[in-house]
């Protein structure tokens, strides 16, 4: 699933394209994504202007002239989106679901073979909006810290790796990202949550802040189906410390890398190397 930074990744690819463009027309294929398309979607935004694309979280914000009466396409790329640019004579391809056409005779188009994502219309402000107003702070944001995570932590005794996962606490971090920064951190990620001390915390909010920023710098990480703007895949896998490294030595201290499920999903870490 696309995660903070290959949403990020997005943004930065889509702004030379889209921003400051007028939306000539919009082509809706099958509005059967996890939230319905609007029917009214493509009426909503036709004729107006693009005045950039915001993230929040997982979510794209395009500010289709919010400032003047318009509001927010809000997009999420579900389990297996992505969003390409690309010249407006292309011909669509299976799992094409909409084009956004744009004046400099390109389109954006909107590409799930799961089907488990969202194009929504958010009229007025977008932080009141039901998918975002619960938010945690953003780990790239001045509001995270490890006091942040540190107050939010007590009493809490799932683990530590589960903690950080939780969108309310936190946005963006998905498993590889926490895998990666808890082995930064040096913590063990079946740790108690409500265990860790403050300076701990604080090592741990460095290490996210690290992960992610060196992730966006990879262009994020193709597992399965993520693709850039551009259709190049992400590497940050490639130099993965010990996410499916499972059985490889550690780069660190040469220790075999471990794996247990947590919550449905895989967990590697070097026992070595996190206490």
């Amino acid at each position: 699933m696309p995660e903070l930074p290959e949403v990020e990744t997005t943004r930065r690819g889509l702004l030379p394209t889209v921003v400051n463009q007028e939306i000539v027309r919009v082509i809706v294929r099958d509005r059967r994504l996890r939230w319905p398309i609007p029917p009214n979607l493509a009426k909503t935004l036709e004729k107006r202007v693009v005045g950039g694309v915001l993230r929040r979280g997982k979510y794209l914000l395009w500010d289709v002239e919010a400032a003047s009466g318009g509001g927010y396409l809000l997009c999420h790329l579900g389990m297996s989106g992505a969003l390409f640019a690309t010249p407006a004579t292309t011909p669509p391809a299976r799992h094409d679901h909409v084009d956004i056409v744009l004046g400099n005779q390109t389109l954006v188009r909107y590409h799930d073979p799961r089907r488990f994502g969202a194009m929504l219309w958010i009229k007025g402000a977008q932080a009141v909006h039901p998918l975002l107003a619960a938010l945690g702070p953003e780990p790239l944001g001045e509001d995270f810290d490890g006091r942040h995570l540190f107050t939010a932590s007590r009493g809490r005794v799932i683990s530590v790796k589960e903690f950080i996962m939780n969108s309310h606490v936190v946005v963006g971090v998905g498993n590889i990202y926490a895998a990666e920064a808890l082995f930064l951190a040096g913590i063990r990620p079946t740790t108690a949550a409500g265990r860790l001390s403050r300076p701990r915390y604080e090592l741990l909010a460095a290490a996210i802040r690290e992960t992610l920023t060196r992730a966006i710098d990879a262009g994020g990480s193709s597992l399965r189906d993520y693709r850039q703007v551009d259709g190049q895949p992400g590497y940050f896998q490639l130099n993965a410390m010990v996410y499916g490294r499972d059985g490889a030595p550690c780069r660190v201290c040469g220790s075999l890398i471990r794996v247990i499920r947590q919550g449905q999903r895989r967990t590697d870490f070097c026992a070595q190397c996190q206490r």
